[in-house]
């Protein structure tokens, strides 16, 4: 009888304690690089992350001055749409050759440095299509890439194809701002959170809007009275995988281009 008590008073403990386990959440700002005013980004806490576009007047700027902060960097790769949008320059598409993808996929990596992953700009019809992320992953694979899925299409399969070759994957639980507006996207945080309370772990991308900078400052600093952790993007890859994501991956692509061009 005594065993029992002692068991019933440890009990409500031991719930607790589970209960206020920090969960964490991981939010990558897409589209930096096309606006001069994307730089205001830079005044968010270093955890978040920046996915840049290739090929922009000021992303291998922001991108070095990310990097200046300690900040993890990303590259956002432009790829096909189901709906024909331009996706911009270095587009992925699914009219290119095996070839023609890993050269488009290098030149992008050579425009902006330091980055550690990737995730898809637009790409909702590509990102349907086995051949294309097949190649894409074989191509992370050898340089030591991880892979966000945006998400852009629930018809998706560039996570699992991911998986297939190996390749430390992620995908979005949501967008923090698709409507341009602050009480949208303060909903839509708060959202995060409850999802991150649900899952243990969650990642949103927004975008360097004003809206959406005002936004994240506000609310940013309230993560702790809800033992939510702002973490970085790499952090919330599978135990093992981590180191892939660590450091400055310039030097292995590099390295990489050079044996294949003697081969």
């Amino acid at each position: 009888m005594r065993l029992l008590f002692s068991l019933l008073l440890l009990l409500p403990f031991s719930v607790l304690a589970s209960s206020q386990t920090t969960k964490k959440v991981a939010i990558v700002i897409d589209d930096i690089g096309y606006r001069h005013t994307d730089r205001a980004a830079l005044m968010l806490p270093r955890q978040v992350a920046f996915a840049v576009l290739p090929h922009t007047p000021h992303g291998k700027e922001l991108a070095q001055q990310a990097k200046q902060q300690q900040r993890e960097i990303m590259l956002h790769v432009p790829m096909e749409s189901i709906r024909g949008l331009n996706p911009g320059p270095g587009a992925l598409t699914s009219a290119m050759s095996e070839q023609n993808l890993y050269a488009t996929l290098q030149a992008q990596i050579d425009d902006i440095p330091y980055v550690i992953g990737i995730n898809n700009h637009m790409g909702s019809r590509l990102t349907q299509l086995s051949q294309p992320m097949n190649w894409t992953m074989k191509f992370l694979k050898a340089n030591d890439l991880f892979f966000l899925d945006s998400r852009t299409s629930k018809f998706s399969q560039a996570e699992y194809v991911a998986q297939q070759h190996g390749v430390p994957s992620l995908h979005r639980k949501l967008f923090l701002d698709n409507k341009l507006d602050e009480s949208y996207i303060e909903n839509q945080f708060n959202k995060l959170i409850r999802l991150s309370k649900r899952d243990g772990v969650a990642v949103a991308i927004a975008h360097p809007h004003p809206q959406t900078l005002q936004v994240l400052h506000r609310m940013l600093p309230t993560l702790a009275q809800h033992q939510v952790e702002l973490v970085d993007i790499s952090s919330l890859l599978q135990p093992g995988q981590e180191q892939l994501a660590q450091g400055d991956s310039t030097d292995r692509i590099a390295k990489t281009a050079k044996e294949k061009a003697t081969e």
